[in-house]
């Protein structure tokens, strides 16, 4: 067999269903052992850091194992951001990235990379072939480490190779998926248990690697009358159904969230590696359990460390566990909760002016109009803010974002591999213009493969997350304005059903019309430039540097824009003060 064949059948073996790529020169031969082999589909992107976003996002969601790929030189290298974002989420994904003609390696011939140094530090796997008897076992030991371990794994193919023979197949045709289940000791639990059953107020704070324990959170939960925070990227597992939760912490949480955490004499971290230490209390006595060890206290300073999934050492835990009576601690973060959530709701009853839209209102009917099983995909910035606090959890709810890498333009490429993952199933992708922008050409993509996208852009015709940021920090902002084309023309160019909403009082009846449609649809919805996004915790010099950028401005003639941003902001800055 051509060890291109060979590639084939093996990612079919795998549970591979389709290879995102865009076709070329050194990866003709894959490109046709897929046509031959009619067990797998090509998905040709327009752009390869679409196809690793799409089988990043396709990885997240089932479970499985993904794929991308990429042509020698320039091809490959675009897979470098999409392939960052899926190995920092955990998604199993096998990365083929053709070379040039092996005997022109190491001769800085047209189009050469070293694919070695270029994936290290995106990768748990990454070799490169140089006879036809390599390439099945590489790609054998990669596929079981990206599915085992969770990651990224990258098979560096020479296109000359692909077209070479061999029968010799020494390793396994397959992967092996394993489930492990882990718990720590006796002593330990019981050393947690003890601590738990004597703290007066104890707060849960979930990430996702407590997506599948909701059962056994909810009734630890209850024995402790706990009230339970999580994390954005674990709402859609933590949230529903349950009744002690206090909402999310973090740059884009509650003050609920954040003060339920600071409040507790005991915090209980389980399945969550939160990045923001400032978000972290600093004065209570604080546990984590995480399945990897590494992870331990490198964000908080915690007095225990367990390792253990979370499911197995909460069964394990909860017969320990002694019921406690008194529940003010749990009604007083319920109270505060109550609260925080009527307040964001003044921005859903003031719907905003013409171009003005607010992006809250906006969100707050999309959540009404999704349906209850429908993948949300959201965009790195403001999307993020509103998709955090107006989205709500049903349990069959899924969201996909770049929790841990942070890029822009994820949303409309992760809902391509979401739409192909989930047939059938209602995909939103919440679009800020910028990262729309960035990777426009593919949403011929969606129209070429017919998928049933619903695209929501938020167009607020800036950079808003950047613009705060530079606010906050006393600068005035530059450069974040952007003059955006017709999304809505652009659309209907490509093919794509489209609309455009500029008054609040069209936003319930073109969403409806919108989601009723059987295809995909771009909706340009004209946002609030000015809508601001307040964290649970604003501190002094976040207000100073604010007060700060709009005397700027004003110096700089620029007192419509000062006026226009208080207007709209004047319920935070009220709350605030």
């Amino acid at each position: 067999m051509k060890v291109a064949e060979q590639l084939v059948d093996m990612l079919v073996a795998a549970g591979v269903k389709r290879i995102y790529a865009v076709t070329g020169d050194s990866l003709n031969q894959v490109n046709d052992a897929v046509r031959r082999n009619g067990k797998i589909q090509w998905i040709h992107v327009r752009h390869e850091e679409t196809g690793a976003f799409a089988a990043g996002a396709e990885a997240q969601l089932h479970g499985g194992l993904a794929c991308c790929a990429g042509s020698s030189g320039p091809g490959h290298v675009h897979l470098i951001n999409g392939l960052y974002d899926a190995h920092r989420s955990g998604a199993s994904v096998i990365a083929i990235a053709s070379t040039i003609l092996s005997e022109e390696i190491g001769t800085d011939y047209f189009q050469e990379t070293n694919t070695i140094r270029l994936f290290d530090d995106c990768s748990l796997f990454n070799q490169l072939a140089v006879t036809p008897e390599q390439l099945p076992r590489m790609l054998q030991g990669g596929m079981q480490a990206a599915i085992t371990r969770k990651g990224v794994a990258v098979v560096g193919l020479p296109g000359d190779l692909a077209a070479d023979t061999t029968d010799n197949l020494s390793s396994s045709p397959c992967v092996f998926p394993v489930s492990v289940r882990a718990c720590p000791s006796f002593d330990e639990l019981q050393e947690l248990a003890d601590i738990l059953n004597n703290a007066e107020k104890v707060t849960l704070f979930c990430g996702i690697g407590a997506k599948d324990a909701h059962d056994e959170l909810i009734q630890l939960a209850g024995l402790l009358n706990a009230p339970v925070a999580y994390s954005f990227k674990s709402k859609m597992e933590i949230q529903y159904d349950n009744p002690n939760e206090v909402g999310m912490t973090g740059l884009l949480g509650m003050p609920s969230g954040y003060e339920s955490m600071h409040e507790a004499d005991v915090l209980l971290m389980l399945g969550t590696d939160f990045p923001y230490a400032s978000f972290m209390p600093v004065h209570n006595r604080i546990i984590q359990i995480d399945i990897r060890p590494e992870r331990l206290g490198r964000r908080a300073k915690i007095e225990r460390g367990l390792c253990g999934d979370i499911k197995t050492t909460l069964q394990a835990l909860i017969p320990h566990i002694l019921p406690k009576t008194n529940d003010t601690f749990l009604r007083k973060q319920l109270a505060r909760y109550a609260e925080v959530k009527k307040y964001l709701s003044v921005y859903v009853e003031d719907k905003g002016g013409e171009n003005k839209i607010h992006p809250e209102y906006v969100m707050s009917v999309v959540n009404e109009l999704a349906a209850r099983d429908a993948v949300f995909t959201v965009d790195t910035g403001m999307t993020c803010v509103w998709g955090a606090r107006y989205l709500e959890a049903t349990g069959q709810r899924k969201m996909l974002g770049s929790f841990n890498h942070g890029t822009m333009a994820n949303a409309m490429p992760q809902a391509i591999g979401a739409a192909l993952a989930y047939p059938g199933r209602e995909v939103v992708a919440l679009c800020g213009d910028g990262g729309l922008s960035m990777l426009l050409g593919d949403l011929s993509t969606i129209v070429q493969y017919k998928l049933p996208v619903k695209l929501i852009v938020f167009n607020n015709r800036a950079l808003g997350m950047v613009k705060l940021e530079m606010e906050v920090a006393g600068l005035p902002d530059w450069q974040t304005d952007m003059q955006n084309p017709d999304f809505a023309k652009m659309a209907e160019a490509m093919g794509m059903k489209n609309f455009t909403i500029r008054h609040s009082e069209e936003v319930a009846s073109v969403l409806g019309e919108a989601f009723d449609f059987d295809g995909p649809v771009l909706v340009n919805v004209m946002t609030d430039p000015n809508a601001l996004a307040m964290p649970p915790q604003v501190e002094w010099e976040q207000m100073v540097g604010m007060f700060k950028s709009m005397y700027k401005l004003l110096l700089n003639g620029k007192g419509k824009e000062v006026i226009d941003t208080i207007r709209s902001n004047y319920k935070h800055i009220r709350e605030v003060l």
